[in-house]
């Protein structure tokens, strides 16, 4: 029986200007910010990850290069992060496309995704055997979200600063939604506020 196939993208090529320093490399919970999303999409039920980077490309390779051995893991280097997120969707797209069913976009600086919430939303997505899905808060769409190859030409036309919400939108009729069980917050770290707030909302803080 063919066993469909998923690969994660996750997002790290931004210049985090509201942040003033490149927050991938920001210490949290005895690690850096990138390592957080980065180890749960290692640690969870997806084929192949693909990291995705940008600016300070080498700096941060470097930082994770205990990381960078897992034959799970590819990364690869978007040349054109100052164009925007589409760019990144793209480049990470040109690895996977030709062998992976489904691909499922993560946000390297949304650090309470966890190996639960991906393995959650990929085991629902595909038995509803709808080509989108996302995760749901409180009836609202929010990351990660996870699209079919059906799907690649579409991702491929992005353009600027932009990620798959417009084909979200386009076609709404085709979006399985999951809720994220116990206590998942949809939450991303753009500015230094909200890395204290993060901070301050963790145990033995």
């Amino acid at each position: 029986m063919y066993k469909e196939k998923v690969a994660g993208l996750v997002l790290a090529a931004g210049e985090s200007n509201r942040m003033g320093q490149p927050k991938q490399l920001l210490p949290i919970d005895g690690g850096i910010m990138i390592e957080r999303v980065l180890n749960a999409a290692l640690d969870s039920d997806l084929d192949k990850v693909v990291l995705v980077l940008g600016y300070q490309a080498q700096r941060i390779k470097q930082s994770i290069k205990h990381i960078l051995i897992n034959p799970k893991l590819k990364v690869v280097l978007n040349r054109a992060f100052k164009t925007g997120m589409s760019s990144s969707i793209i480049s990470g797209l040109a690895e996977i496309e030709e062998n992976y069913d489904h691909v499922m976009i993560l946000l390297a600086d949304m650090p309470y995704i966890n190996s639960e919430l991906i393995n959650l939303l990929l085991n629902r997505y595909l038995s509803s055997s709808l080509p989108l899905g996302a995760i749901s808060i409180k009836g609202k769409r929010s990351h990660p979200v996870i699209l079919s190859s059906q799907f690649y030409n579409e991702l491929h036309k992005l353009k600027g600063d932009v990620g798959a919400r417009s084909l979200f939108r386009k076609h709404s009729n085709q979006i399985f939604l999951v809720e994220p069980e116990g206590d998942y917050q949809a939450k991303d770290i753009d500015t230094l506020e909200d890395y204290d707030l993060y901070n301050k909302s963790q145990p033995d803080r």
